[in-house]
């Protein structure tokens, strides 16, 4: 409906005419556990009567609710016409009073999306687990609400379901569950703080429920409690750690405390696991909602810890950059979620056992936020939001991780004191209330000194990403005469043509010995102004080997190298001691990959070389998926099967090389079933999944077993009765999805039709299977079988668009773009595509187009290297 996509003008308008005092919703989720309908959604009732006051008499507005069906709309005790003010996305109000009461009587629809309130049956056990996911805007699919973040107010649940469930909201419940007929109850809780409408929240259902509390003295002498839950499903439960959930989050508490001056104001602080999440995690506060896959159900790395840990301290971030002061519109979206990227990572080293946090935080956030930036939708951080379809599309790698890098950047610009003690401003300023880019600039500048007006136009209102070069020149001793970074905007369609201000490290390394490790010897940090700084103080330092500008990753900015740098890397990058500098190279060499600037083939050889003496799991771990990209995209199409097979050889010689039972070990089985492609890799994955063969120190859990059975279902090598006795092994709700995805991943047309029909023909599946039969229907190896699917794909693209919701319509455009077919003739249909729909296809469908496009053409450009390479 056009009417479901609001516009900031719209929004400013109401914002101006409307103060809000108070909602009270009422929801009867009875009919969660009832018999589906034989036709239409599953639907509850939703009540809510909303106090607001009108700053023009006599004006009208309107009310935000999507619901199959409207009871009644009674506005200040007169009953509207239904049928005249609803049109399925909103409720027109007219003739307001300086002080109203409107009470909206509806029948809202559950979700399988994974947006509203969501609705999941677990197979295991048929029990019911419901939770709300709303950002960005849909509350407006269970309760009828002002859809925008600054209309605040004090939200007031009130929920009706089945008596043995645990229900919980953002705020403590008020007295004990009143008991109603049919083994129902009555859940009462007490009014929120003012908050926006989209980080409210209600979980309802049989969840595993573990308790305990956070206790602190306060600086004023008096003692804050906390009292701390952590859920999943009970299904999940015999996997479930909650005293390691419990340890990171009063660990970060603490460490806000400390750092904040501003103590945690919302009471309780309840962490849902929950089934078909669609994001990493929500900040609702009092009760923050989590995927389910963060409970681990089988042996994972250290990394996969680390970034469960870096999670929870984002959302709890997010306590006050977000929940406590909200911005006032998505435009400055930054203010919450770049804020929360950094301090993830800031609380993470500052206050957990991960103390090498900005190492994971310099390989993986920062290569999401390169790739966002070189697109042609590259946005600055603060970004252009016209409406609610473009806010969706800006949770991205620029909002987040480009978002905090500039913080880290900003953080060696004006200083750690001068930047916290900013935000302790900030805090205690707005509290409670909304600002803008200006409100933040304000106070920084205080605590600073600094000019923050232009810094932010460089950093925060300009797109692009810098690319920065070390010139060097020796003098005939063999010493460094001159060293100058040399600074040039990368050209991306979109980006600013700016030259920013960089506050950077400069590291000279080189090796003691023919055989020791490359080690830092000299440092400086300097100002990078302009397109060419010379750094004086290294001037007359011995010759260094390799010359890394933006050592210790404090600025945001493509590094490259100069040629002798370059030299050592290839022959000696696993040999640089700091994990740190060695992250940063590994990020250099890809990014020279993904700009067609180092052949594919060049980026694998050095993984193959120096990948299993990577100390950092997490670095190993993405040096894994790189290497996957690369054989997918970016190896020439005539080299790519004697790649592959030196890829598989090289995993399987690494993990029997690899510690036993260690992480390293768990990683290379992973990558060797991701890379598999020989008939001896085939048959040892077969054999360790049979058992007649093992690895020392190997555990083939069940989740190892579903990644090895996925290998060969994809490979014809195993086929549905395989997977129907591994599903009877793990009959349950993630056994579930694996079966979908490895049924969808047979090497068979039949299949493949099958799968597009489920995806794209039909909405029967939720969410997580849509995911999954996606993710199976794609395999590298089956290009000829997806081929006919590249022109159906831009067939159904508007239609995808118009009848789905946005969740699943962005899973689908993204994850059937003919991305595999690789060819002149795919670019040529996408182009064709975007010129025919200019001015018709929604701008937000044309954005997820334009970006799979512009993928495709470096994947082009980097295979012409990678083939010119070997001519």
């Amino acid at each position: 409906m056009p009417a479901e996509n609001l516009t900031r003008d719209e929004a400013h308008e109401r914002a101006k005419l409307l103060t809000v005092d108070g909602y009270e919703v009422v929801l009867d989720l009875r009919t969660a556990v009832a018999p589906p309908p034989e036709e239409g959604p599953r639907t509850f009732r939703s009540t809510t009567t909303i106090r607001f006051r009108s700053m023009l008499p006599g004006a009208s507005t309107f009310v935000d609710l999507v619901a199959p069906h409207v009871h009644s709309v009674t506005l200040n005790g007169e009953s509207l016409n239904v049928d005249r003010v609803f049109d399925g996305a909103r409720i027109r109000l007219e003739g307001l009073a300086a002080v109203n009461e409107l009470t909206v009587d509806a029948r809202c629809a559950f979700s399988r999306t994974g947006e509203g309130l969501h609705h999941f049956v677990d197979p295991e056990d048929g029990e019911t687990y419901l939770y709300t996911q709303y950002e960005p805007a849909d509350a407006r699919r269970v309760f009828a609400n002002f859809e925008q973040p600054d209309l605040k107010a004090p939200f007031t649940f009130t929920v009706i379901a089945p008596a043995e469930w645990t229900v919980l909201s953002n705020s403590d419940r008020v007295g004990e569950p009143e008991p109603l007929e049919d083994a129902l109850a009555r859940w009462r809780f007490a009014p929120t703080k003012p908050i926006s409408t989209y980080i409210t929240s209600v979980l309802a259902g049989p969840y595993h429920h573990v308790t305990d509390s956070y206790k602190r003295t306060l600086a004023d002498g008096g003692t804050l409690e906390i009292p701390l839950g952590a859920l999943c499903r009970r299904g999940l439960a015999r996997h479930f750690d909650p005293d390691d959930v419990f340890l990171i989050t009063k660990q970060g508490l603490d460490f806000f405390h400390d750092h904040f001056d501003f103590p945690y104001p919302f009471g309780k602080y309840d962490q849902a696991f929950v089934p078909e999440y669609n994001l990493g995690a929500m900040e609702n506060p009092g009760l923050v909602t989590f995927r389910e896959e963060f409970v681990f159900r089988g042996k994972v790395t250290q990394a996969s810890y680390e970034g469960r840990a870096n999670v929870i301290l984002h959302e709890m971030a997010h306590m006050w950059f977000g929940d406590l002061v909200t911005m006032e519109w998505w435009d400055d979206l930054w203010l919450k979620e770049s804020f929360a990227d950094f301090m993830g990572t800031f609380s993470q080293v500052g206050a957990t056992r991960f103390t090498s946090g900005w190492v994971t935080f310099a390989n993986r956030r920062k290569a999401w936020a390169y790739r966002a930036d070189q697109m042609p939708s590259t946005h600055p951080v603060t970004a252009d939001i016209p409406d609610l379809e473009a806010a969706k599309l800006n949770f991205d790698g620029i909002t987040y991780a480009k978002g905090a890098s500039v913080l880290k950047q900003l953080v060696a610009y004006v200083g750690q004191d001068a930047f916290l003690e900013g935000a302790r401003r900030y805090f205690k300023r707005h509290a409670w209330g909304n600002t803008r880019l200006t409100d933040l600039l304000s106070v920084l500048a205080e605590t600073s000194g600094r000019d923050m007006a232009e810094w932010a136009g460089a950093w925060l209102q300009t797109a692009g990403v810098n690319t920065l070069t070390p010139s060097v020149r020796l003098d005939e001793d063999g010493r460094l005469g001159e060293l100058a970074v040399l600074q040039a905007v990368e050209e991306t369609p979109g980006a600013s043509p700016v030259l920013r201000p960089h506050r950077v490290a400069i590291g000279l390394y080189r090796r003691e010995t023919p055989d020791g490790p490359l080690v830092r010897y000299a440092r400086a940090e300097t100002d990078v102004v302009g397109a060419r700084t010379v750094v004086p103080e290294l001037v007359g330092e011995v010759a260094p080997e390799l010359v890394l500008v933006n050592d210790d990753d404090l600025t945001y900015a493509k590094t490259r190298l100069d040629e002798r740098s370059l030299a050592t890397l290839r022959e000696h990058l696993g040999a640089i001691e700091d994990p740190l500098a060695r992250a940063l190279c590994w990020s250099a060499m890809w990014n020279l990959t993904r700009d067609g600037l180092l052949p594919a083939r060049d980026f694998l050889t050095l993984v193959l070389r120096f990948g299993g003496r990577e100390s950092d799991v997490g670095v190993l771990q993405m040096l894994h998926a790189w290497a996957r990209s690369a054989i997918t995209h970016y190896v020439a199409p005539e080299h790519r099967r004697a790649a592959g097979e030196q890829l598989a050889e090289g995993a399987e010689r690494e993990l029997r090389k690899a510690e036993p039972g260690s992480g390293h070990q768990l990683a290379w089985a992973r990558f060797l079933a991701a890379a598999a492609c020989r008939a001896e890799d085939f048959a040892l994955l077969r054999e360790l999944l049979a058992g007649t063969t093992g690895v020392v120190g190997l555990e083939v859990d069940q989740e190892l077993r579903w990644a090895f059975l996925a290998a060969l279902v994809a490979e014809g090598a195993a086929g549905e009765s395989e997977v129907a006795a591994e599903l009877l092994r793990d009959d349950t709700a993630s056994g579930k999805r694996h079966q979908v995805r490895a049924l969808a991943s047979r090497p068979s047309a039949e299949v493949k039709a099958e799968a597009w029909e489920a995806v794209v023909e039909s909405d029967r599946l939720s969410n997580a299977l849509v995911e999954a039969t996606i993710a199976g229907f794609d395999q590298p190896a089956q290009r000829e079988l997806l081929a006919p699917y590249a022109p159906k794909y831009f067939a159904v693209l508007e239609r995808v668009w118009e009848e789905r919701s946005i969740e699943i319509a962005m899973a689908t455009v993204r994850g059937l773009f003919p991305m595999l077919q690789g060819d002149e003739r795919t670019l040529a249909a996408t182009d064709a595509w975007l010129t025919e729909t200019e001015g018709r296809a929604a701008p937000a469908l044309r954005r997820l187009v334009l970006e799979a496009r512009d993928d495709l053409a470096r994947a082009l450009r980097a295979q012409a290297r990678d083939a010119a390479t070997a001519a």
